[in-house]
C-alpha cells in the first residue's frame, strides 16, 4: 500500500479507501471480510453516509477494536434538521465516539453552499469544538464554478470530487484544491470513470498492455493532488484488483496508453466539452450528452453511457436535466459551437442510441 498526506489534516491516507455505497443487501460476515481484507491489505480509511442504506450500522456492527485502525469519514446532507441529533445517531451507528472526517453529503448546488456557510457550518464548528469531528469537508456533484467557489471560502479541509480520465472537466478544481492544501478523495474512479470492472474490448486493446482499470487507477495517482481513491467495493476481490495497479510504473508506458486514448477521442469524438454551449433554454446539459456520445464512438463505452444517461432527470440536483429529445430546435446553442456541430440532430441521434428506461441512482432503488 501507498500512503499520502491528506492536505492540511496532515493525517496519512492509504491511497485507496473502502467506500460503503454498495453494501446494500451484504450480509454481517461479507461485509466483516471486507474489512479484513482491506486492513490486512493496508487500507486505513472508510468513507460512509447515512445515506447508504444501513452502511453506518453494518459498520458498527462488524468493526468492533479494529475502529482505531481506520480514519472513518462520513456525510451529511446540506439543509438537514435536526444536524446535531443526526450526527449523534451517526456516532452511535458507527460505534464511535468521533468522526475523524465529517463532509457534507453534496454541495450540488448555490443555496447548498449558502446553507452550509450559514447554518452548518457554524453548528458542525461548535461540534467540532467538542471533538465530535475533526475536520470538515465537502463532497460535491455540482458545477465547475460551485466546486471552486466552496473551495474559496477557505472553510474546507478536504474536498470529494468526480475525476476521471473520461471526465476532466474538474481539474481546476484539483488545482484550486492543492492550492488551498485541501484533501482530495476521488468518487467512484471504477463505476463513474466507466464502469471499468467489465469494460469493453475496445477499450481493453487501447489499454495494452494494462487493463482499463489500471489505467484509470494510475491516471489517477499520477495527479500530485489526488490522494485517495474510493473504491465501492463489495467483494474483497475488488480490493486486490485495485492493489495491481500500484505496482504499475506511469512512466512511460501509462502515458503511452493516455497519448493513444487521446487520439482515438480525438479521432473518434466529435463535442470538444467547451461548455460554449450553454446556457440550454431547455436545461438539457448538452455537453454531457455528446460527452456520453463521444465515448460510445471513441471507446464503445455503450453500457456505461446508457447508465448515465438514462439516469437524466431521475436524480434530482445529483444528476440535473432533460434528455436530448426535449431540444426544442431553439438553435441557440448553434453560433455558439466552435466546431460548428449540428447540435439539435446529435441530441436527437444520441436519445435514440442510449435510452432504454429511466433509472435511479444505487441506493433509491
Amino acid at each position: 500500500m501507498q500512503y499520502r498526506r491528506f492536505g492540511k489534516t496532515e493525517h496519512n491516507l492509504s491511497v485507496f479507501t473502502l467506500g460503503t455505497m454498495r453494501w446494500l443487501g451484504l450480509p454481517d460476515s461479507a461485509i466483516d471480510h471486507l474489512i479484513s481484507t482491506a486492513l490486512d491489505l493496508g487500507i486505513n480509511h472508510l468513507e460512509t453516509a447515512p445515506a447508504y442504506g444501513e452502511a453506518e450500522a453494518q459498520l458498527g456492527r462488524t468493526l468492533g477494536s479494529r475502529r482505531e485502525r481506520f480514519f472513518i469519514t462520513s456525510k451529511l446532507l446540506p439543509g438537514t434538521p435536526d444536524l446535531e441529533q443526526k450526527l449523534h445517531k451517526s456516532l452511535k451507528d458507527l460505534g464511535t465516539d468521533y468522526l475523524d472526517f465529517f463532509a457534507w453529503h453534496g454541495i450540488n448546488l448555490p443555496e447548498h453552499l449558502t446553507w452550509v456557510q450559514d447554518q452548518g457550518m457554524p453548528i458542525l464548528q461548535r461540534l467540532k469544538n467538542q471533538g465530535l469531528v475533526h475536520f470538515i469537508g465537502f463532497s460535491t456533484h455540482g458545477s465547475l464554478d460551485l466546486i471552486l467557489a466552496a473551495i474559496q471560502t477557505g472553510l474546507f479541509d478536504f474536498v470529494n470530487l468526480h475525476y476521471h480520465y473520461i471526465q476532466q472537466r474538474n481539474a481546476p478544481a484539483l488545482m484550486a484544491a492543492h492550492t488551498h492544501d485541501l484533501g482530495v478523495l476521488i468518487i467512484s474512479p471504477a463505476d463513474k470513470g466507466g464502469q471499468l470492472y467489465q469494460p469493453p474490448d475496445r477499450l481493453r486493446q487501447l489499454c495494452q498492455p494494462w487493463d482499463p482499470l489500471h489505467f484509470a487507477y494510475q491516471f489517477l495517482l499520477s495527479h500530485p493532488s489526488i490522494h485517495t481513491l474510493s473504491l465501492g467495493a463489495d467483494h474483497p476481490n475488488q480490493i486486490y484488483e485495485a492493489l495491481v495497479a500500484l505496482n504499475l510504473d506511469w512512466d512511460p508506458t501509462g502515458r503511452a496508453i493516455q497519448a493513444r486514448l487521446d487520439e482515438q477521442l480525438r479521432s473518434k469524438g466529435e463535442c470538444q466539452q467547451c461548455y460554449a454551449c450553454l446556457p440550454c433554454p431547455e436545461q438539457i446539459p448538452i455537453p454531457e450528452i455528446l460527452r456520453l456520445r463521444n465515448l460510445v464512438g471513441a471507446f464503445d463505452l455503450k453500457g456505461f453511457a446508457q447508465y448515465r444517461y438514462n439516469m437524466l432527470g431521475q436524480a434530482g440536483h445529483w444528476f440535473p436535466g432533460a434528455m436530448g429529445n426535449h431540444c426544442s430546435d431553439c438553435g441557440e446553442c448553434l453560433p455558439r459551437c466552435p466546431s460548428h456541430l449540428d447540435i439539435p440532430k446529435l441530441l436527437r441521434d444520441t436519445h435514440r442510441q442510449l435510452y432504454t428506461r429511466p433509472i435511479r441512482r444505487l441506493w433509491e432503488t
